[in-house]
């Protein structure tokens, strides 16, 4: 198992863990599929999902997914194949997903906020034979099917998830919206519905899972172009397994997960969604991560796990009314995707009781690789230690062949059970991204004497001020630390003198006053002055990806020249 920067400091992940998991996982040889369908055979009756008061049972949800996978064979569908499930959290996806998957084809996640070049580039590449969709949404692909030539397309109706007394409600709030509210006129269309109350008997596709494809997962795409991560069954398996395993203290059969990151992602399919399903949670599904909605899920559904990002936990902090919910029922967050601010973290504990803890993975590792433990050391500001079977270690940022002693800040590798095969017809890329077995993550990052890691910033967000490295996290942590400061996010830019500087972009708290010139000293007083920003431009919000990632690269594309500010010298 790992060392501490391969320093021989011994396997440092048994400190952190309880007796009953120091071992290697004994990963089942089992299809992502059968491990859902092993599920539904010990819990027929509780519930799997809970849509805005609808309920699915373990029965009801294998029964519809193999209805479809059925209805995706009758359609010519076979293994190998890709079905491109374009959907928002509800209960169509988990269905499309585990009825795909059992039909022997690849999911292909596409997120429901592309439309236009991005969609298309994304469905260009994949061509699935099929694709899931709502009527909502159908508009964005039909722009777009020259691209790519589906043989089948599910469309369903919002309103059929929900309870029947709120269906009306539904579709008056679409048409306020002026969303598409009817079916589509198109021969490929087909219904939903139909599928899943069609009888059929799936041929339940079996293969060696560690070889076969389940998911084509594309990268965020906030540093560079997406490209598509494959994810077999055996990875997603393992990774699931990896994280159930570290929270020694859950009570399969009882759990109650809080759905509200998006499953297209798949730090939301793996944690939000498998961990749950594999050992019969209830899921309950939130359309879009939105904070009051999200408050009244809560107070009502009572959920024992809520996976999340910081800007969510942030979100909830800043409610001014939470006395008015019950939100004592969560035990256990894992918060992933961001940099998790100690100040958030703690606000978050006070008013829920919950054990909130920072986790870390990447796409190309189905995601999770480390976690902080639920108990014992927790280091503020680490993304935890490695999950079981999973080893890391530092490696220079010039050749990423060097490995670099404790305490030294070079580019984050790891090697587990989890890694992807590969990225989908880009060997080239494949080669750059995996060598000898370990994943290159991009991340900049260091071990402390522990084995904790902690994340410095990403490889392609260093601003190199005059032959200085400046990681815009160690800006953006000084600027969380102003009483004003909402958001931030810091960027380099070019500068004629020194070739970058750091801007920092900022939201202020409501009512909250603060110049650009009081940010800048206050930021000056507490790092070294290079790393300081240069200028600051207010906003009222940050651009950010469907999991609430900061979109970097957006904002360098949207700066201008930097304004000197008072007092700072050129160089």
């Amino acid at each position: 198992m790992t060392e501490a920067g391969g320093t021989g400091t011994g396997p440092v992940w048994l400190r952190h863990y309880p007796p009953d998991v120091q071992a290697h996982l004994d990963y089942p040889n089992r299809m992502l599929h059968e491990v859902v369908g092993d599920a539904a055979a010990r819990w027929p009756d509780r519930t799997a999902l809970i849509f805005y008061g609808a309920r699915w049972s373990y029965a009801r949800l294998w029964s519809e997914s193999g209805r479809f996978a059925a209805a995706l064979e009758r359609e010519g569908v076979r293994p190998g194949d890709r079905v491109a499930l374009f959907l928002p959290n509800c209960p169509e996806y988990p269905i499309a997903l585990l009825g795909a998957l059992r039909a022997g084809a690849i999911v292909v996640q596409v997120s429901p906020l592309y439309f236009g070049t991005d969609l298309a580039r994304l469905l260009a590449d994949s061509q699935p034979k099929a694709v899931v969709t709502l009527e909502i949404l159908y508009p964005a692909l039909a722009k777009v099917r020259s691209d790519f030539a589906p043989s089948v397309v599910y469309v369903a109706r919002l309103r059929e998830f929900y309870p029947t007394h709120l269906r009306p409600f539904v579709n008056l709030r679409l048409r306020k919206q002026k969303l598409p509210t009817s079916f589509p006129d198109d021969p490929v269309v087909r219904r939903w519905s139909t599928a899943v109350r069609t009888p059929g008997t799936p041929t339940e596709f079996r293969s060696d899972p560690a070889t076969t494809v389940a998911v084509l997962q594309y990268t965020g795409g906030t540093t560079g172009t997406p490209k598509a991560a494959m994810l077999s069954h055996r990875n997603l398996v393992a990774n699931l397994t990896q994280g159930n395993h570290w929270n020694s203290r859950r009570r399969p059969g009882e759990e109650v997960f809080l759905a509200s990151i998006p499953f297209f992602h798949i730090y939301g399919l793996t944690v939000a969604l498998l961990m749950g399903l594999a050992e019969g949670a209830t899921i309950v599904l939130q359309i879009r991560p939105e904070v009051r909605e999200l408050l009244k899920l809560i107070d009502r559904y009572h959920p024992t796990q809520f996976p999340g990002v910081p800007a969510l936990y942030q979100g909830l902090n800043q409610q001014p009314d939470l006395a008015k919910f019950d939100l004592r029922g969560i035990q256990f967050c894992v918060s992933g995707s961001a940099p998790l601010p100690r100040p958030v973290a703690e606000r978050f504990c006070a008013i829920t009781g919950a054990n909130l803890v920072e986790g870390y993975g990447l796409t190309e590792a189905s995601p999770m690789t480390h976690v902080n433990p639920l108990q014992g050391d927790r280091p503020p500001g680490s993304i935890g230690i490695p999950v079981s079977d999973t080893e890391e270690r530092i490696v220079d940022l010039e050749t990423g062949t060097r490995e670099l002693p404790v305490g030294e800040a070079g580019e984050l590798a790891v090697r587990g059970p989890q890694l992807m095969l590969g990225y989908y017809r880009q060997p080239e890329e494949t080669a750059r991204a995996i060598r000898d077995g370990w994943l290159l993550t991009g991340d900049i990052a260091r071990l402390d004497e522990n084995g904790f890691a902690y994340v410095v910033d990403r490889k392609k967000d260093v601003v190199n001020v005059g032959g200085m490295k400046v990681y815009p996290r160690e800006v953006e942590d000084v600027l969380f630390q102003h009483p004003a400061v909402s958001d931030a996010a810091a960027v380099g830019i070019p500068d004629a003198a020194l070739g970058e500087v750091v801007k920092a972009f900022v939201v202020r708290k409501p009512g909250a006053t603060v110049t650009a010139e009081e940010l800048i000293a206050f930021v000056r007083e507490r790092i070294p002055h290079f790393k300081a920003p240069r200028s600051v431009e207010f906003r009222d919000a940050l651009p950010r990806s469907g999991v609430q990632k900061v979109l970097r690269r957006q904002l360098r594309d949207s700066a201008g020249a930097p304004a000197p500010a008072p007092g700072v010298p050129s160089r």
